[in-house]
């Protein structure tokens, strides 16, 4: 675990768009994160701006300032909340490059380290009735694929231009319910990860 007073959870969208459906998404999963007494961190993507990944800059440069400020707070945090568009029946380049720098480890590190072993919840929004459930897919397999503990439950909500009202705030009681049973499923298997983790 990355902190030893408690667990921390890192939030964060596959989007930087302003107005971004899945940016307010992200935006209630902290809210619902730290109704239940969790610490929660945002994080704005747009915050940290970095260069299709390139080997050569890598070899030549080293990671990217940005890249390693939130690689930082990937390794400072125990588990990952991420709200992601669908983009052509899969989740967005963004989220993709930000792996594929995060994931390259400095000299005596083992590799996927910020990654490995931590805990992720994933959620998506999209205008369509699917809810982003086919790019959800393709994130999951991912994650694991780089040793992410990705729960199971997950939130899709259909219809995104009707999903959240003027204030950001999710305006159907359904979808309140589900991402706080997704927050609830996050305290859960946080908690049994530390207990097992002193038995």
């Amino acid at each position: 675990m990355a902190n030893d007073n408690g667990p921390k959870v890192l939030v964060f969208a596959g989007s930087i768009r302003r107005e971004s459906f899945n940016r307010k998404l992200g935006l209630a999963a902290v809210r619902a994160l730290r109704a239940t007494g969790l610490q929660t961190t945002w994080a704005d993507l747009k915050d940290y701006p970095m260069p299709l990944y390139d080997g050569d800059t890598e070899a030549e440069q080293g990671l990217p300032e940005r890249v390693q400020a939130f690689k930082a707070l990937l390794a400072g945090h125990d588990a990952f909340v991420i709200a992601s568009p669908e983009y052509n029946g899969s989740f967005p380049a963004l989220i993709k490059n930000v792996v594929d720098w995060t994931s390259r480890a400095y000299p005596g590190e083992k590799p996927l380290a910020v990654f490995r072993g931590k805990l992720a919840a994933i959620l998506s929004t999209s205008p369509g009735s699917g809810g982003g459930r086919r790019g959800l897919e393709h994130l999951r397999a991912l994650f694991e694929r780089i040793g992410v503990i990705v729960i199971p439950e997950q939130v899709t909500l259909p219809r995104a231009a009707e999903a959240f009202d003027a204030s950001g705030e999710l305006a159907r009681a359904e979808d309140r319910e589900a991402l706080e049973k997704l927050a609830a499923s996050v305290v859960i298997t946080l908690r049994d990860r530390v207990q097992a983790a002193q038995v």
